[in-house]
């Protein structure tokens, strides 16, 4: 027989790390993997609106990455597990910029603030690069309530939204929908 998706173990507002620690749904660590897994989402979401091949292959390989973040997250700190948990490594950085370095090539030069749209696909990474900087935010406060954390996750963070701000632009670009820059109301 199947194994049932739903426990009822969460019933009462509460939920297990990875080592068995239970702790309330709005615990600080629970906010952020959630959050990693939302961007995860949006991801795939802007994976069905690409059609560059080159580009998808990048962004499945930035959702196994926060798959890799989002179990580091899910870990309790102060317990050893017997699970083998995948690392982070600063080549996924560096992977993140050297993709955001070709694209920009074919970018016309930013003179102004950008509002985000231009189409749908274009909007879509946008919402993804916000949800990117909340997911940044929850593990920066995280790490500041003394929590163990290791720093690449949020150096790793800030690259991805940095890369998705410039595949955002690139997508508007390719499919020749004009950026609109911001006026400022003065």
């Amino acid at each position: 027989m199947a194994m049932k998706i739903y426990t009822k173990t969460g019933d009462e507002g509460k939920t297990s790390l990875i080592g068995g620690t239970k702790v309330l749904k709005s615990d600080r660590r629970i906010e952020a993997y959630g959050t990693v897994d939302e961007l995860n989402s949006y991801l795939g979401l802007c994976l069905d609106h690409l059609k560059v091949n080159k580009i998808n292959n990048v962004l499945a390989e930035i959702q196994d990455r926060l798959f890799t973040i989002g179990s580091a997250l899910a870990c309790d700190p102060e317990k050893e597990t017997k699970l083998i948990i995948p690392d982070l490594h600063e080549e996924d950085v560096t992977l993140l910029e050297k993709e955001m370095d070709k694209m920009h090539e074919t970018l016309p030069l930013m003179k102004s603030f950008i509002l985000p749209g231009g189409n749908i696909t274009s909007s879509t990474i946008h919402i993804a690069r916000c949800v990117c900087r909340r997911a940044e935010r929850c593990c920066v406060r995280l790490q500041k309530k003394k929590a163990e954390l290791d720093p690449l996750i949020i150096k790793y963070l800030n690259r991805l939204s940095d890369y998705l701000f410039v595949l955002a632009r690139f997508a508007a670009h390719q499919s020749g929908a004009e950026e609109v820059p911001w006026k400022p109301r003065v």
